[in-house]
C-alpha cells in the first residue's frame, strides 16, 4: 500500500493481480501469527499440562483405584463435594440424575474443559452448549424455562452419560427424601449397565 498523493492508500497488485504487501507489512504479519500461536501454545500448556505432570497422573491413577459407587440420591449440596478437588471421585447430574464420571477425569476433572459441571447439576449448560458459570444455578433447576429442543437436547446427554458412565443415584428436588436403595437394586443396575 502506499499513499496516491491526495491522503489517500492506494494498493499495489501483485503478479497474479491480488494485493501484494511491502516487505515490512509482511514481517510484520509474520510476527503477529507467530505471538498468536506462541500465545494459544502457551495457554493450552497451562490448562492441560498440570495434569499431565506427576500430580496430574497421581489423581488420575487414585481415581481409576477407586472402589464402584453404592446407590444414592444427593442434595445438589451433597452434590458438590464430589467436584474432582475436595474429593477424588466426581459426579455430575444430568436431568436429575446423577452419574460417576470419575473415569473421565480429563474432561471433568478440575483442569479439564468441562470441569465447570463437576459436583454440579450439569443440564442448562448442556442444554444451551453453554460452559460458563451462568449456565450454573446454586439452586435445584426445574428446567422449566428451556425450550423443547434444548430439552431434547438435555435428553440425549442424560442418554449419553448411561452408556458411557455409572447411574449412582438421582439429585434430589428441596424437601424431597432420598431413597432406600437395597444391595440388589445396586448390583443388578450396575450389571445391567455392563
Amino acid at each position: 500500500m502506499a499513499d496516491d498523493g491526495q491522503g489517500r492508500l492506494r494498493t499495489e497488485e501483485g503478479p497474479a493481480g491480488g494485493v501484494a504487501l511491502a516487505g515490512g507489512e509482511m514481517l510484520l504479519l509474520s510476527v503477529g501469527l507467530l505471538a498468536l500461536a506462541l500465545l494459544a501454545a502457551y495457554r493450552l500448556y497451562l490448562r492441560w499440562g498440570a495434569r499431565n505432570g506427576p500430580g496430574g497422573a497421581a489423581r488420575q491413577g487414585e481415581a481409576a483405584a477407586l472402589p464402584r459407587m453404592k446407590r444414592r440420591d444427593f442434595s445438589l449440596e451433597q452434590l458438590r463435594e464430589f467436584d474432582g478437588a475436595r474429593n477424588p471421585r466426581i459426579l455430575l447430574a444430568v436431568n436429575g440424575k446423577v452419574f460417576d464420571v470419575t473415569k473421565g477425569s480429563k474432561f471433568y476433572g478440575p483442569e479439564g474443559p468441562y470441569g465447570i459441571f463437576a459436583g454440579r447439576d450439569a443440564s442448562r449448560g448442556l442444554a444451551t452448549f453453554c460452559l460458563d458459570k451462568d449456565a450454573l444455578r446454586d439452586e435445584y433447576d426445574d428446567l422449566s424455562d428451556l425450550n423443547a429442543v434444548q430439552m431434547e437436547s438435555v435428553r440425549e446427554w442424560e442418554m449419553q452419560f448411561k452408556e458411557k458412565y455409572d447411574y449412582v443415584g438421582r439429585l434430589l428436588k428441596p424437601g424431597e427424601e432420598p431413597s432406600e436403595y437395597t444391595d440388589e437394586e445396586d448390583t443388578k443396575d450396575h450389571t445391567k449397565q455392563e
